[in-house]
């Protein structure tokens, strides 16, 4: 199956952003029933802060985790590159804001987790199966101040 083009991914993004904008945050903070959040990591080339919109499928207390899907793409997507480089992200989920670390969890917690990230999205099982590459699965937890 052909790679989904990257324009498309960004096109995703910036529609996401505009209804959740023009909204108000009514329509646009969950997707597929899963709450929808705003990562902003640093570049890893360029060290630009870089946004993008994701779902968390699984929330645990204050953690949330997120798949580097990028739909089943052959390549990890740029988010999760930049964070691999530099853990230190930030968050806006349900209108807070919050700085975390960013760690790709270990065979055994994806294991664990993975049951739980299918049934909230059945979907990241397609995308798993639509590609060679082992998708990563990434723990956000608060950062220690």
């Amino acid at each position: 199956m052909p790679a989904i083009p990257e324009p498309f991914f960004k096109a995703m993004n910036a529609t996401h952003r505009f209804l959740i904008a023009v909204s108000g945050g009514r329509i646009g903070r969950r997707f597929g029933g899963m709450p929808v959040l705003e990562l902003t990591t640093v570049g890893r080339r360029s060290g630009q802060h870089r946004t993008v919109m994701l779902t968390a499928p699984v929330v645990e207390g204050d953690d949330v985790i997120i798949v580097a899907s990028k739909g089943g793409n052959p390549g990890h997507p740029a988010w999760y590159l930049n964070l691999r480089d530099n853990p230190q992200v930030e968050i806006l989920m349900g209108g807070v804001r919050r700085t975390m670390t960013a760690r790709t969890v270990s065979d055994e917690e994806k294991a664990t987790l993975w049951p739980a990230i299918t049934r909230s999205y059945r979907g990241y099982q397609g995308y798993q199966n639509r590609t060679d590459r082992d998708i990563p699965v990434v723990r956000l937890s608060p950062a220690a101040l």
